[in-house]
């Protein structure tokens, strides 16, 4: 499996001279299996742009969504390998409670007044559906799914396998919703060790740096060092701290990233940076 980190930011965009070593383009994972293109998308966030030049043609596969936050779905429309009429893409996000079809939910944010086009008006083959949690088979992956504590809406997180290798994939995570955990962090829940288990990477939230979090564990987030104590506690082989903060400054990546320095199984997620599973 090849995982080409193709957004790495959470909230919204940031661009600027501060941001460029790690990128400024919000969540989405591009994975490709067998030496092809991408078939699979995770989340679709504005780092979708960037997904459309590893491919010389239209995009044939599936698009993934964790949850509907604006920061996971702002690439859709320009989406230039999915935009095009000799594209087919099946989009499949989180179910809704009672919020109906899964095209009709993301119509609440795409569509006029908010945007010019509404998601059928995009051209090529385009499908809709919606998830349970579970298990799914999607562009020759394996792919479980299971809901994790995130405020705003359901949210899953998901387990992509190719039969000789696993990602875990867990970018927007609000433990501390489920109680403090041993830290102070939030809880080390089963759906999260469930779907991390000896992950050969687990793509993981980081948006808080410890003496942040205190104040700001409302928002649906965590911190790096539980990012990198459930990767422990999981088995993983390497963790891959994602979802930075838009006004985390390169400098301050890379003062995370001699945190964890002497931990050869940790790294500080950076936009274009391609992992071999």
């Amino acid at each position: 499996m090849r995982v080409h980190l193709c957004g790495v930011r959470g909230s919204t965009p940031a661009p600027g001279p501060e941001f460029v070593r790690y990128g400024g383009h919000t969540s989405c994972l591009a994975l490709a299996g067998d030496g092809g293109p991408p078939r699979l998308m995770l989340d679709a966030g504005t780092g979708l742009r960037r997904a459309s030049a590893l491919l010389d043609g239209p995009f044939d596969g599936t698009i993934l969504l964790t949850h509907l936050h604006w920061d996971h779905v702002h690439g859709l429309p320009f989406f230039t390998a999915g935009d095009r009429p000799d594209a087919r893409v099946t989009l499949l996000l989180p179910e809704q409670d009672g919020a109906g079809s899964a095209e009709e939910v993301l119509a609440r944010g795409m569509s006029p007044p908010h945007f010019p086009i509404g998601p059928g008006e995009l051209r090529g083959r385009w499908s809709f559906g919606l998830l349970t949690a579970g298990e799914l088979k999607a562009e020759g992956f394996t792919v479980e799914a299971a809901e994790i504590p995130h405020k705003g809406g359901r949210t899953f997180g998901y387990r992509v396998s190719d039969g000789h290798s696993v990602l875990a994939y867990l970018p927007d995570h609000g433990p501390a919703e489920l109680g403090p955990g041993p830290e102070g962090w939030g809880e080390y829940h089963p759906a999260a060790l469930t779907l991390a288990a000896g992950a050969d990477a687990l793509v993981h939230d980081a948006f808080w740096f410890g003496a942040e979090a205190a104040g700001e564990a409302m928002f649906g987030h965590t911190t790096a060092g539980y990012a990198v104590e459930l990767g422990r506690r999981a088995g993983v082989r390497r963790v891959v701290l994602a979802h930075h903060r838009p006004s985390r400054t390169d400098d301050e990546l890379d003062r995370l990233a001699d945190r964890f320095r002497a931990d050869p199984g940790v790294m500080v997620a950076a936009e274009g940076t391609v992992i071999d599973l």
